[in-house]
């Protein structure tokens, strides 16, 4: 148990660092089967990954909203969901609460990294790029260690240190995290509208507010007729810079032959 908590670790930690880098890793039906793989049952790893995909597939962090984290839940899940034999339901029902309690955790470890702006910030402006780097080589194990220790902690000391964790938290803290997330989205979904609405953004937010609300069109249908709306509109704007460019290549000919009509007379 101790080597497969280790492995899990180390692998959770790799996708912490993916987490703020190209995003490749993080969604659970990879993160998730990876880790049935170590744990030694592939086939259930995929089955509950893919059950907690399905969960979590709209979830993502969007302005100043933290959405929980989803590398950790799925790991921790799978993992604890092959070594009770819960299967699928041990997963879910585990997965789902460390996701939760695993936010606050990035929650304050990026509150403590803004503190580190200042710094990198000085240290361009001084033109020491040694000491920049010291910022990366101080934050880097950082963030694979917030992931990296809590996988560890779970799986190799099993579900009822989670359990334990989860119910000594009081419940005013919960309540509070809970309406915490319903106001965070908003501030993020308005930082959204601030960038649709410049220029000619706006019709296209309420061209998907019209379809969603009124004619109830699921997701994948809107998805699709934005992606035929932006087509279009990449093509008139190619369009459009062509005439342009022709035109003040036809207005330049045009004053080249009168200049030359000049030197003539």
């Amino acid at each position: 148990m101790l080597t497969q908590a280790i492995l899990v670790a180390i692998w959770a930690g790799i996708c912490s660092l993916d987490d703020v880098g190209p995003q490749m890793l993080r969604r659970p039906l990879l993160t998730g089967t990876v880790a049935g793989i170590i744990m030694g049952d592939m086939i259930q790893g995929l089955a509950i990954s893919a059950t907690l995909e399905l969960m979590w597939m709209g979830i993502g962090n969007v302005g100043a909203y933290s959405a929980p984290d989803i590398v950790a839940g799925a790991i921790i899940g799978v993992s604890l969901g092959i070594t009770t034999g819960g299967g699928i339901a041990t997963g879910i029902a585990l997965g789902v609460p460390v996701s939760l309690l695993c936010q606050q955790l990035l929650i304050i470890w990026r509150s403590f990294a803004c503190f580190l702006n200042p710094w990198a910030e000085r240290s361009v402006l001084n033109g020491d790029y040694k000491a920049l780097a010291k910022v990366h080589f101080f934050s880097t194990p950082l963030w694979f260690l917030i992931r990296a220790v809590p996988c560890f902690i779970a799986i190799y000391f099993g579900s009822d240190l989670v359990k334990t964790i989860l119910d000594a938290i009081p419940k005013s803290i919960i309540d509070g995290m809970g309406v915490a997330s319903k106001l965070i989205p908003a501030v993020g979904i308005c930082i959204l509208l601030l960038m649709l609405l410049k220029g000619r953004m706006w019709f296209f937010f309420l061209l998907g507010f019209m379809l969603t609300t009124y004619l109830k069109l699921p997701i994948i249908p809107v998805t699709f007729i934005a992606l035929a709306f932006a087509v279009l509109y990449d093509m008139a704007s190619t369009n459009s810079r062509t005439s342009n460019n022709n035109e003040s290549s036809d207005n330049q000919i045009s004053t080249n032959s009168n200049t030359e009509e000049e030197y003539d007379l």
